[in-house]
């Protein structure tokens, strides 16, 4: 639903001339109103006139388009290229504008609460994600800088002070741009604030750098993931070397944690990471897949002062210890999201995975159990795990040998789960060839009977649409759920993939010809 007012900002902004030239006659409260009505029309540069002229001391986008109102529709998972580049440009027009600097109230900007999601429905089909943003954010920065420097400016500009929080997302290929513009924000009016940071396919010593540059002390959340080569060893000097007073969630990359080599001085670096982590009374979410941590978890987690809300063990090699102290520790009634895929709990534990689920019931929002052997036998004991979960939104089991009808079974039960609103299913072990082992390999995951999966997928959204639940989403995404960030960087990713390929391939040739 849309107000009086909303309908009518609608309107004015929809003529952009007429809406810029009578910016200076508009009253300063109707300004949020006007930058969520040309962010839903797209008129880019009304936005940019309204942030140039932006009368109030914060500037939150995230709450500017969330649920107002005046206007119930969520903007926020629009990362709309038009909307984000004409917003992030009217910052540095805001500070070369002609008006006195005293007259300018902007303190902070918080572009946080913009969400980069799968779908987009802006008219233009052009998304800013988050490492563009990070990108356009920097180069603006340092334009700014040398326009200061050419041009007859008030002193009093350099005396503005305005911070930018945003999610920073760096790579290889934008790290110089990043790192100049954090090397001279001390000079520059735009003070970029880091509050959460992602860096993918990124050389360790450039991960070490900037990230003394973005001032850790801010730092929320951290994610190292794809192509950064962090391992234990370097996570105790990362830690010993920098505190991390308000880091709220931790992402470590693959195989960051080695159990089948663990040396007495591992022990020891690994109970020192566990205390470090301990110091952060902030932490409460925590990532370490395809890490080697048989039998260490609980040194890793009991140092931990607050509770988890969010862990990822995917892929983790846990033994039966590890389960255990985890469906007995005091994180377990405090896991909202929890990822235990990987690991074959119908045969390993599953009872221990019964009283975890049964701590974790009341606040469990998220459960991810891919590639876990759950077969048809199995289902009736999942469902006695799943059934005081009734907080669940999200359930995701891919890669499961579970037949079409062991799935309808399931189905039936997940009607009964009040708040669940996405699902993600396995293709059914009798689409697949006759003879197809799990965990399927890449090669035979897309063959199998399309037209019989479709058939089945058509009987399990029959199964809640007769239940009255087509709230709830369906999906099969046979390479795993979407992930923006991978999205937006794919291109960078596959061509850093190719050349480790073909270096690896020269050392083995060069090895060969040594040989011979």
């Amino acid at each position: 639903m849309k107000s009086l007012r909303f309908i009518s900002a609608e309107a004015l902004v929809s003529n952009a001339e007429f809406a810029r030239k009578s910016l200076g006659s508009v009253a300063h409260n109707l300004f949020p109103l006007l930058f969520k009505a040309s962010y839903l029309l797209e008129q880019g540069e009304v936005i940019r006139d309204l942030v140039e002229n932006w009368p109030f001391v914060d500037l939150n986008v995230g709450k500017l388009l969330g649920t107002t109102v005046d206007c119930q529709e969520d903007l926020s998972h629009r990362t709309c290229s038009v909307c984000l580049e004409s917003c992030l440009t009217g910052l540095r027009d805001y500070v070369l504008n002609d008006s006195s600097p005293y007259m300018k109230r902007l303190k902070v900007v918080d572009l946080t609460g913009i969400k980069d999601v799968e779908v987009q429905v802006c008219e233009c089909k052009k998304t800013m994600g988050r490492w563009a943003r990070t990108q356009l954010l920097s180069k603006l920065c340092l334009e700014l800088l040398v326009d200061l420097q050419h041009r007859q400016c008030d002193p009093g500009i350099f005396e503005m002070s305005i911070d930018v929080r945003i999610d920073l997302f760096v790579t290889e290929r934008n790290y110089e741009l990043v790192m100049q513009a954090l090397l001279k924000k001390c000079y520059c009016p735009l003070k970029i604030c880091c509050v959460a940071f992602r860096s993918d396919n990124l050389a360790l010593q450039k991960f070490f750098y900037i990230i003394k540059l973005i001032d850790p002390s801010l730092l929320r959340k951290l994610e190292v993931v794809h192509n950064v080569r962090l391992e234990m060893e370097h996570l105790e000097m990362l830690f010993n070397s920098i505190h991390f007073p308000l880091l709220m969630s931790l992402t470590l990359p693959a195989r960051t944690f080695n159990a089948r080599r663990f040396t007495a001085t591992d022990e020891e670096m690994l109970t020192n990471i566990g205390e470090k982590m301990g110091e952060m009374t902030q932490l409460t979410e925590l990532s370490m897949s395809f890490s080697i941590l048989t039998g260490r978890i609980q040194k890793l987690l009991s140092p931990l002062k607050t509770p988890l809300k969010m862990l990822d063990v995917s892929n983790c090699s846990l033994n039966h210890a590890d389960m255990a102290y985890l469906a007995n520790s005091f994180h377990a009634n405090h896991l909202e999201v929890l990822d235990l895929s990987g690991h074959n709990i119908p045969d390993l534990y599953p009872s221990v995975f019964f009283k975890l689920l049964s701590h974790s019931s009341s606040v469990l929002r998220s459960l991810t159990l891919e590639d876990c052997n759950i077969q048809d036998t199995h289902v009736n004991m999942l469902i006695v795990s799943l059934s005081p979960c009734q907080k669940l939104q999200e359930f995701r089991f891919l890669g499961n040998p579970l037949s079409s009808q062991a799935l309808k079974h399931l189905f039936t039960f997940l009607c009964e789960l009040p708040m669940l609103k996405n699902v993600e299913f396995p293709v059914p072990k009798d689409c697949y060839p006759i003879g197809v082992t799990y965990p399927i390999d890449d090669a035979s995951l897309c063959r199998f009977d399309h037209q019989k999966y479709e058939s089945v997928a058509e009987e399990l959204n029959l199964i809640l649409l007769q239940a009255n639940r087509e709230d709830v989403k369906t999906s099969t995404p046979l390479f795993g759920s979407y992930d923006a960030a991978v999205q937006e960087t794919k291109n960078e990713l596959g061509a850093y993939l190719i050349n480790s390929f073909k270096e690896t391939l020269e050392k083995f040739t060069s090895s060969l010809n040594k040989m011979s």
